[in-house]
């Protein structure tokens, strides 16, 4: 079946860096749209950013600032974000796409905070 593990999230400074991990497996990774989504206390779940086989594409939040990539050899999708700011903290999520919604992973926290 399809699982997705993330990993990488944690606590950093205002202006630091993380690169979250997005392990998958039970589905040929590399012909999937992948995303990363975020949710804040109190918000609703938003996209971070997404990579296909036409490319990649970002929210405002994230550009400039985030690169999504994918490793096909390892089944594995990355985040990295780079001049953090407080206003990133959430739960960061992977996404694949699917019918009736795709699938999701259980999520890694991220905090920024000085």
């Amino acid at each position: 079946q399809v699982q997705l593990v993330e990993s990488g999230g944690g606590l950093v400074q205002p202006g630091g860096s993380l690169r979250l991990s997005c392990a998958a497996s039970g589905f040929i990774f590399s012909i999937y749209t992948m995303s990363w989504y975020r949710q804040a206390p109190g918000k609703e779940r938003e996209l971070v950013a997404s990579i296909s086989s036409a490319g990649t594409n970002y929210a405002d939040c994230a550009k400039g600032r985030f690169t999504i990539s994918k490793d096909h050899a390892k089944d594995t999708m990355y985040l990295q974000m780079t001049s953090l700011k407080p206003e990133d903290t959430a739960v960061y999520y992977c996404h694949r796409a699917g019918s009736r919604g795709g699938y999701w992973g259980q999520g890694t926290q991220v905090t920024v905070s000085s």
